[in-house]
């Protein structure tokens, strides 16, 4: 009853953290006037020797700002992970997917592979005498790495094993390799339908609140009532906040003074800090040589990254293809501090836009706007004489990197996937 009194008192005390202070203070709210309500919750799992978790956790929102493929924006979109929900709302790496089509592959392998959970949280019982105060929320909470849920039997419905020899993701734990967490029996198999019941929530409690909305669920696969595994909804709030706050309206955006204009884009809300642009120098581009673009690339974006700088990123077809007749073979952490990335076409160069689908964790992870523009398009445009007219702080065979005396101002509206960066 102490430890409770305590672990009460300490969510209490929480007001007045740091983070706390600068979350009211970016919302111009003030601590005085926050009142607040704590509620206690039997957690959802089973005890494995010293450790207690659930075996899948996540958050699901009925608005998708980074739909792909034939998804719409309002079929909502689903994050899945093993053990405690908080690795998912921490923003650890997990699995993403849509409720309306979860057999369908939003990840490439090489994506899949490199965003793949390899550690999950439980709660440790062996800890008797728990610190909150000065070790923080986690005082109680193990890290533990993935291969120890499958000594548990807790993955065995939720992993899958990577093939290196044909390059694929293979459901079930049968045969030895890298283990890849997708619930590919459950979401590609349906050995429960988890899909559907995120899918029925959503669209049942978006109807009662009349908002978009975020819930967080768990669930226990082990048999419970009437011999079922049992699905928990843990929390519903409305989808409130800078995503759905920011009413963008591009009509009145004055295109004279626009650097960019696409309706083909992923990401929603503005970005008004970024004073750079590393773009490609149409002239000299050949696609013979996208291999020594990657080299240039990453050479900018080392700097980048040393002087703490964001940036535009322009260049011609795919990012991060393999085919680097496609586009530039980038991997992630070669363009890793660009905060906007733009695929286009060059008249020599079509581009079939890939829309992010090759680093789509780390897109959609950290709100990073995708663009896609097209040469021929009637209404897509990028003034490139606005561009070319400053002297270039970098210079290389194929980019070209500028700084503006003033930040650009990045608009995205993510509901009509339409886009504008001005001066």
């Amino acid at each position: 009853m102490d430890k409770v009194c305590n672990a009460i008192k300490l969510v209490y005390a929480s007001i007045y953290s740091d983070s706390a202070k600068t979350y009211f203070n970016s919302i111009h709210h003030k601590v005085e006037e926050e009142k607040m309500a704590i509620v206690l919750q039997e957690l959802v799992g089973n005890q494995y020797g010293n450790y207690y978790y659930p075996h899948i956790s996540g958050t699901a929102q009925s608005y998708n700002y980074y739909p792909i493929a034939n998804m719409k924006p309002e079929e909502g979109f689903a994050v899945a992970a093993v053990g405690l929900g908080f690795y998912v709302v921490g923003g650890r790496k997990s699995y993403r997917f849509s409720p309306k089509y979860p057999k369908v592959e939003i990840y490439s392998t090489k994506d899949l592979l490199n965003s793949t959970q390899v550690e999950f949280l439980a709660v440790d019982l062996s800890k008797n005498d728990i610190d909150y105060l000065n070790e923080g929320e986690l005082a109680s909470i193990a890290v533990l790495d993935i291969s120890k849920a499958e000594t548990h039997g807790t993955i065995n419905h939720c992993a899958s094993v990577y093939n290196p020899d044909n390059d694929s993701v293979e459901a079930g734990l049968n045969k030895y390799g890298p283990r890849v967490i997708n619930f590919a029996d459950i979401l590609k198999f349906n050995y429960i339908p988890l899909a559907q019941t995120i899918d029925i929530m959503l669209n049942t409690i978006e109807e009662a609140l009349g908002s978009p909305v975020e819930i967080e669920y768990a669930v226990d696969l082990n048999p419970t009532v009437d011999d079922l595994p049992s699905f928990y909804l843990l929390q519903i709030k409305p989808l409130i906040g800078r995503q759905l706050s920011d009413n963008i309206n591009l009509d009145e955006v004055d295109k004279t003074k626009a650097l960019l204009y696409t309706k083909s884009s992923l990401g929603n809300g503005i970005i008004e800090d970024i004073y750079d642009v590393i773009y490609i120098d149409n002239e000299k581009f050949d696609k013979m040589k996208t291999i020594e673009m990657v080299k240039e690339i990453e050479q900018l974006n080392n700097i980048m990254i040393k002087q703490n700088r964001k940036y535009i990123l322009i260049g011609p077809g795919r990012w991060g293809t393999r085919d680097q007749f496609l586009g530039i073979p980038v991997v992630w952490s070669q363009i890793s501090n660009a905060k906007v990335i733009i695929e286009i076409s060059l008249s020599n160069f079509p581009l079939d836009s890939s829309l992010g689908s090759h680093f789509f964790h780390n897109i959609t992870s950290m709100n990073i706007g995708y663009f896609s523009v097209v040469d021929t398009s009637e209404t897509d445009f990028i003034q490139w004489n606005m561009l070319n007219k400053h002297h270039p702080l970098h210079k290389t065979n194929y980019f070209r990197h500028i700084r503006f005396e003033k930040p650009l101002k990045v608009l995205m509206n993510g509901k009509e996937k339409t886009s504008v960066i001005t001066i």
